[in-house]
């Protein structure tokens, strides 16, 4: 004779022989402050009813390869206790914790709803009804990004978009870490045009916002499920055609009030000018010019290095623990990008050397995330680029250059004089005029296919002519009155 088969919603802590017919809705793994990783995850039954999991660290090998999303299955036996999570997933007052005695079997059943959202109105977020320890599901149209925040020494990565609802409701929705990596990486993709729809899982909601958790939140970007293809044949039209757009704070990094537009300010007190006539300049000289990526130079180096965990320096060796110069004890130095790119305006090819702060804006994701990625898929040799870089090129972009210092002849062998020149990147929105002239370039590309959001430390362009390694831990940001961090420089041989 065999056990009935309990209800969800009558769950209880009077008994643990509990016998329940189940689909999993979500699974998510959590980790603690202590690194102690654990599972949770929510079924449903044929009623509808949802009830939270709990999978302690000690069961986790038994069940971590056996669960899986979506599928359909009978649980037998587990203790029951009060749904006291700090942030709740659904209604039910209990919450289920597997013991040593409890076992699971997969069935095949069609009585049990397929995986779903229970998708949270704007409209009652925006008036406060919403419980504020309740994890909800939201779905949107990205109607503006208001704000970006890189990755940088002591600040994590973080995207502030509208979404905007069918009803025309807007809430704010805050993407951290890895969450605002994707967004961006699919933001900044030139392959993806037209409206953003996105899908949060699992999102925290607070004052008339939203944002991800940090474990358990799902960021799917216009997939092809039902929900987000049915949400986005609802907008009208010619908003199915509109990508969103980046608030002027968004693009910037300078302080509100000031009366001059990004590009404005980009150019105060520079100079207009080709790299060939830069090149020629033996004083100090601030100029903006326009150049467009061609393609990546193949150095010894790869396309990133190992670094301090604090700041930019290089580690002395990517396999072992030390003390960096500036007080950090590194027990495992991270990847840093640093990619070598020719550049040209029409004239002649440069080498510009695109460091860490600007590839992790632009791409939307860290080398160490990159990097890690491509290990996890078996690749490992670190000469191998990865696609995705590949978005840094083709691009025109409006350069900010500094002609900071000269080099001897002897360390280029056929120069009579070398400087160093940064340069700090911006997206070219538009043709740069100036009371002497607009300044163009000859690229094949829209300028509006890339954007940047935070132009941050300052990138080396090496001097036309003979190839040249740089090799420096890191730039330094040029002010007038600073003088600049001197950069070693090594013989191509």
């Amino acid at each position: 004779m065999s056990r009935k088969v309990d209800s969800v919603k009558d769950i209880n802590d009077s008994k643990e022989t509990w016998r329940l017919v189940v689909r999993i809705m979500d699974v998510w793994s959590v980790v603690n402050n202590k690194g102690i990783e654990h599972l949770e995850m929510i079924v449903m039954d044929s009623l509808g009813d949802r009830i939270q999991v709990f999978i302690r660290h000690d069961h986790l090998l038994k069940w971590k390869e056996v669960i899986k999303e979506n599928m359909n299955c009978i649980i037998n036996n587990g203790s029951v206790y009060n749904n006291d999570f700090q942030w709740k997933v659904c209604d039910h007052s209990k919450k289920i914790v597997f013991l040593g005695g409890t076992t699971m079997k997969a069935i095949e059943l069609q009585n049990i709803p397929p995986k779903g959202y229970f998708f949270k109105d704007f409209g009652e977020i925006l008036q406060g009804k919403c419980k504020t320890d309740r994890l909800e599901d939201i779905i949107g149209v990205v109607s503006e990004i208001n704000h970006i925040q890189s990755n940088t020494p002591g600040k994590k990565v973080v995207v502030s978009v509208v979404l905007k609802d069918l009803k025309g409701n807007c809430i704010n929705c805050n993407l951290w870490e890895i969450y605002g990596s994707k967004f961006l990486a699919y933001y900044n993709d030139p392959k993806n045009n037209g409206a953003i729809v996105i899908l949060l899982t699992h999102a925290m909601v607070k004052d008339g916002q939203v944002s991800n958790a940090w474990s358990g939140s799902k960021l799917l970007i216009n997939e092809d499920i039902p929900e987000i293809q049915d949400f986005m044949s609802k907008l009208p039209t010619n908003e199915q055609k509109e990508k969103p757009t980046q608030s002027a704070k968004s693009l910037s990094n300078w302080s509100g009030g000031s009366q001059y537009s990004l590009v404005e300010r980009f150019v105060h007190n520079a100079k207009c000018m080709s790299l060939s006539q830069f090149c020629k300049i033996k004083h100090e000289t601030l100029c903006v010019t326009v150049a467009t990526t061609l393609k990546f130079v193949v150095s010894k180096y790869g396309w990133f290095y190992y670094s301090c965990t604090r700041c930019s320096s290089k580690a002395p060796n990517p396999e072992k623990a030390y003390e960096c110069s500036c007080g950090q004890k590194v027990e495992q130095p991270i990847p840093r990008y640093k990619i070598e790119i020719y550049v040209s305006n029409g004239e002649s090819k440069y080498r510009f050397v695109f460091w860490d702060s600007e590839c992790a804006a632009i791409l939307g994701m860290t080398a160490e995330f990159m990097h890690n990625s491509m290990v996890e898929n078996g690749e490992d040799d670190p000469m191998v680029y990865p696609d995705e870089l590949e978005m840094l090129l083709n691009k025109k972009w409006l350069l900010e250059l500094r002609c900071s210092q000269c080099f001897p002849k002897r360390l280029f062998g056929s120069f009579n004089q070398s400087k160093t020149e940064y340069a700090k990147l911006v997206p070219n929105k538009e043709n740069l005029e100036t009371s002497a002239q607009t300044l163009s370039a000859s690229g094949e590309n829209d300028p509006e296919s890339i954007i940047l959001m935070t132009p941050a430390k300052d990138v080396v362009i090496a001097d036309k002519g003979e190839e040249v390694d740089f090799e420096a831990s890191g730039a330094t940001q040029l002010s007038g009155t600073k003088p600049s961090k001197k950069v070693k420089i090594e013989s191509s041989s």
